[in-house]
């Protein structure tokens, strides 16, 4: 398998984190996106979208962070990362989808802001960050994982990058107790692969 990725992405890193975490062989390969290459001919030929992460299966290309989640478990086999049960299954795609939805329009875009110097409105994506956070962390009140149960799933994997590194957008983690204590337990699992970090938004004013 090839991941190709920017260090700089929480979704790549999402990517490269199961892959890692479920000792899943695969190259890496950077996608230089300060030079366009992920605008390239070549590079649409594998997402026509225009975005990391894209993982090539020998051929079988899968693109978008969830689905390159889905299909690892999937193809290993992982139920234990992705439920089969009808219950089960459908938490996890709940969690997938506040990924997709409320962690990219509060930390992932307050994060863009700092990190890449796009043009959102900083109040109110730091507004949205503390709103789903707020909620993040009263679910976690009695539960170590997101969905519950003895073990992570990839509804946790999407979820961590973005939250961990939500500092460097301007959004302050420290009330929220629950979401700390979940973000060092992923920190701890076996092959956990951490998210590069940047000297910028709170980090930078430290």
């Amino acid at each position: 398998m090839k991941l190709y990725y920017h260090p700089l992405s929480g979704h790549a890193h999402r990517a490269r984190l199961f892959l890692s975490l479920t000792q899943t062989p695969f190259e890496l390969v950077e996608v230089d996106l300060a030079k366009g290459a992920h605008k390239a001919p070549e590079f649409l030929a594998l997402n026509r979208f225009g975005q990391v992460p894209v993982l090539d299966d020998n051929g079988t290309i899968i693109a978008d962070s969830a689905s390159i989640l889905i299909y690892i478990a999937k193809k290993r086999g992982l139920t234990e990362w992705l439920p089969s049960d009808p219950d089960g299954a459908a938490a996890v795609q709940r969690w997938l989808s506040v990924a997709a939805g409320q962690i990219a329009f509060g930390p992932a875009a307050a994060r863009l802001i700092t990190v890449f110097g796009a043009g959102f409105n900083a109040e109110e994506v730091i507004g949205r960050a503390h709103a789903v956070l707020k909620n993040i962390d009263d679910e976690l009140a009695t539960k170590k994982w997101i969905i519950g149960g003895e073990q992570p799933t990839i509804a946790d994997v999407a979820l961590y990058s973005y939250i961990a590194r939500a500092p460097e957008g301007n959004v302050d983690l420290a009330a929220y107790a629950n979401v700390d204590a979940w973000l060092k337990s992923i920190e701890a699992l076996p092959n956990f692969v951490p998210f590069v970090q940047t000297p910028v938004g709170l980090a930078a004013a430290a």
